[in-house]
């Protein structure tokens, strides 16, 4: 059986780059053959910022999106955060959206596909890390970042990967996949 491979769109703010480039990871990761790749698209959870009156460590959720949120991200294997860089850092509601939960998170690889301008969202990945960790994710060194993303869509907006783009994105998928199958006894204590 396949692992389930959860790929955030991490941006959720109009005119996003976010869903073409993870429209064309999915489609890369089901030609891999590896994983089930999911689209998790945070804004069609309509997550507020978080509005849980309880700790999510207990999961004892109140409202419905985090309910759905929750069902989501449990359901997953093995995650990719498509990640834009703002202001030097992680996209708030990808911030937001981690935050919403804690056990759905544990003991599952984490790698993260960043876009941005000249430093092609390297420095959001980085920040992004620390916050993983914290809720039990091991986000793992291999990834793809795209500087200069604009110059990779053409004119009607689709998604061109180069060979160093697949070349890194058949990597990281093979490097989640180990670290997948290294964790799933984990997972299942």
């Amino acid at each position: 059986m396949k692992h389930q491979l959860s790929i955030i769109i991490g941006s959720t703010r109009p005119g996003r780059a976010g869903p073409v480039l993870a429209e064309w990871l999915e489609t890369f990761a089901r030609q891999h053959g590896k994983f089930e790749p999911v689209l998790t698209d945070i804004a069609a959870f309509h997550l507020p910022v978080l509005d849980e009156p309880h700790h999510p460590r207990l999961g004892n959720y109140q409202n419905d999106h985090t309910k759905a949120w929750s069902k989501a991200i449990d359901a997953a294997d093995a995650f990719v955060f498509v990640a834009p860089e703002y202001n030097y850092f992680a996209a708030p509601a990808i911030v937001n959206a981690v935050d919403y939960l804690l056990r759905e998170w544990k003991y599952k690889p984490a790698a993260i596909f960043s876009y941005g301008g000249v430093s092609g969202g390297l420095r959001a990945a980085q920040a992004l890390k620390p916050l993983l960790t914290s809720v039990g994710i091991m986000p793992i060194p291999e990834g793809v970042a795209l500087p200069m993303y604009q110059k990779l869509l053409d004119e009607n907006g689709a998604f061109s990967a180069s060979e160093q783009v697949t070349g890194g994105a058949r990597t990281m998928l093979d490097e989640l996949l180990r670290w997948s199958d290294a964790l799933k006894p984990l997972r299942a204590a």
